[in-house]
């Protein structure tokens, strides 16, 4: 661990509301906040660079508005050239978080409107957290389990981040009768989330753990538990419940709907 959580910024309303949150990630982990903007500007002789100092001005006011949030955390400032995705891929090999908002424009236009945020949420290094402009409620947080090897690290994300917030895990699995094998259906589900989550009470006996397994289509049950989260957690592969999560509509519709901060946790293979 880096100790450093990186927040994108670009003016909008969106961001600012990353920034808020992302003063609150690092105060939790008693970490440093480094607030990033990334400028993707003409290279070529016939034009004009542009002139940056807007942009620093940006990034300076939104540091402020952090120090404002939690007054004690260290907090840096960059401009950054180069493509949005890119540029955070790179920021996020030195962090433990990465935060960005649902929408930008400017530094990030489109970053969460398409390919730019899968390949973020699939490429970064560390954890992505999208925030939404709506204040999160004070409920679980919501673990989304397949029971994939490749879930461990999103597993463990959650129970840690549960412990810096003194909130509960709810996790989930969900499954759709049309698609399950003869022989098998909740009980199986059941089992599938116990095995995924053993040992973890162990390790953090502070955090209270529920389960539940819930039938029907993974982005609409997803999305509907968002509504009383406070924040949700995926793994960036999955399989069983979760085929294909953030591989095509079902990662969009999560990116874009999910009524709750979602952090994807990637997992190196």
């Amino acid at each position: 661990m880096d100790n450093l959580v990186v927040v994108a910024v670009d003016g909008s309303s969106s961001s600012l509301a990353a920034v808020e949150e992302a003063a609150r990630e690092a105060q939790r982990r008693h970490a440093e906040l480094r607030v990033v903007h990334a400028l993707s500007w003409p290279v070529r002789p016939m034009y004009t660079p542009l002139d940056p100092s807007p942009l620093n001005r940006l990034v300076n006011e939104a540091a402020q508005h952090a120090r404002s949030v939690a007054p004690e955390v260290k907090v840096t400032e960059a401009v950054e050239s180069g493509d949005a995705a890119a540029v955070l891929e790179a920021e996020s090999r030195a962090a433990d978080l990465v935060v960005v908002g649902p929408r930008g424009m400017e530094g990030f236009i489109g970053m969460l409107m398409g390919s730019t945020a899968v390949s973020l949420t699939v490429q970064a290094q560390c954890p992505v957290m999208v925030v939404r402009e709506e204040p999160a409620g004070a409920g679980p947080i919501v673990l989304a389990v397949d029971g994939s090897p490749l879930g461990e690290k999103a597993i463990e994300f959650a129970f840690a981040e549960a412990e810096l917030r003194g909130a509960d895990v709810l996790a989930v699995h969900a499954w759709r009768p049309d698609y399950v094998p003869p022989g098998t259906g909740p009980e199986s589900a059941e089992r599938l989330l116990s095995q995924a989550l053993a040992g973890r009470a162990a390790r953090y006996p502070d955090v209270t753990v529920r389960h539940e397994v819930l039938s029907g289509e993974t982005r609409e049950v997803l999305i509907e538990t968002s509504k009383t989260a406070q924040l949700m957690v995926l793994g960036a592969r999955g399989r069983g419940g979760f085929a294909g999560l953030l591989l095509g509509s079902v990662s969009q519709a999560l990116l874009h709907h999910a009524h709750c901060p979602v952090t994807v946790v990637r997992t190196n293979t």
